[in-house]
């Protein structure tokens, strides 16, 4: 019954990192623990069948040394293993956590113990069952065959074979009471199991759920440019890409703009880069507070921005950017620093037929020089 459990505890290979090929030793120590875990259940287990073991005793329907053996056995089962994982001996295998070694072990001292002391098999034939349960929630199909053909042929030699006898110890009160009592503890590991098993599969589902939102958001973060919030570079050539040929496909204007701010170096040599880079962060903020929602911004490059304007002509596009522009001008910048001014040039291009965004990016850049060569804080347009 251990095995599998042990197996639940512990994925194969599933709960460790590595680095060059070494685990790490907090994974290491996780691991440990994961085992410790296992191993402290499956002796809780063995005492529920000991505790029964020991009612037949004292009712005389085994010897004492049976009980004694058994619990012996388990000591030393448990003592094997215990030393093979806190040894760290098992870190390096496939299968961490030895949970076909310590099945099949478990299963022999079962099946041993129906043969020694077949009056009171019904305390070790439930445990078997028990065993199959737990292989049941982590094996594979065929692993589930071989549980199931390695178990029933083991009982199958035993009570064919060996002819032992089918009893269900009932001669007596006593014993009648200690049938009742392996049927109870019987159930009350079948319901830990079932409750444990419950539990993990929230635990998994609420993992799943907390990995979604981690993957979602470092999605986001390879799309954003980590200063100013805005698409980086690749993430705004691939939507201007995907623009483009959603406006050829469907014959309606695709604008784009390239915006420089102006005179960006002067900025950072006189003030500084931590104030640089709060005008960048309020630049953007302001870009994303004026514009529309099916606008596109993105950093195409130092202060460089790069705005696609999907279903926007020409003419309207000059005059979104003039209006972003005059924005950006009536700022407070001096909050910043004192002095602090702030525009922005910005050359327009509008998507021709049959033209390709690089084309159209070239457009937009040589409208920005034409901006700048005009004196700045200008709108051009190609």
């Amino acid at each position: 019954m251990t095995a599998a459990l042990s197996a639940i505890l512990t994925p194969n290979n599933g709960d460790f990192d590595s680095v060059d090929g070494e685990l790490l030793a907090e994974s290491l120590e996780r691991r440990r623990r994961h085992r410790r875990h296992t191993l402290i259940v499956a002796a809780t287990f063995h005492a529920a069948n000991i505790v029964l073991l020991t009612m037949f005793a004292v009712a005389g329907t085994v010897s004492a040394p049976v009980a004694l053996g058994f619990a012996g056995c388990v000591a030393v089962t448990l003592g094997i293993f215990w030393g093979l994982s806190e040894g760290g001996i098992s870190d390096g295998w496939n299968d961490h956590s030895f949970a076909l070694p310590y099945a099949a072990a478990t299963l022999l001292l079962l099946l041993s113990f129906i043969a020694i002391a077949p009056q009171v098999a019904v305390v070790f034939l439930l445990a078997l069952l028990l065993v199959a349960q737990m292989a049941g929630m982590r094996a594979t199909p065929r692993q589930g065959l071989i549980v199931w053909l390695v178990i029933s042929a083991g009982v199958v030699l035993l009570y064919w074979l060996a002819e032992l006898p089918l009893l269900l110890p009932v001669a007596n009160g006593q014993e009648r009471f200690a049938t009742l009592m392996t049927f109870s503890l019987t159930i009350a590991r079948v319901i830990y199991i079932g409750v444990f098993a419950g539990s993990m599969r929230g635990a998994l589902y609420r993992r799943r759920i907390e990995l979604e939102a981690a993957y979602k958001r470092i999605e986001e973060l390879a799309e954003l440019d980590e200063l100013t919030g805005s698409y980086n570079r690749r993430c705004i050539m691939r939507i201007l890409g995907d623009e483009a040929v959603r406006a050829q496909r469907s014959q309606s204007p695709c604008s784009v703009a390239l915006i420089d701010l102006d005179w960006f170096k002067r900025i950072n040599d006189t003030y500084g880069h931590p104030t640089g880079d709060e005008v960048l962060r309020t630049f953007a903020i302001t870009m994303f507070a004026n514009i529309r929602s099916i606008d596109k911004f993105g950093r195409y490059g130092g202060e460089e921005f790069l705005l696609v304007l999907p279903g926007t002509p020409h003419d309207m596009a000059v005059q979104m950017l003039d209006r972003l522009r005059m924005i950006v001008a009536t700022l407070d910048w001096s909050a910043f620093s004192h002095g602090l001014r702030v525009t922005i040039s910005a050359g327009v291009a509008t998507l021709a037929p049959d033209e390709l965004p690089v084309t159209l990016l070239a457009r937009a850049d040589a409208a920005l020089y034409a901006a700048k060569a005009g004196g700045r804080n200008l709108i051009a347009s190609n």
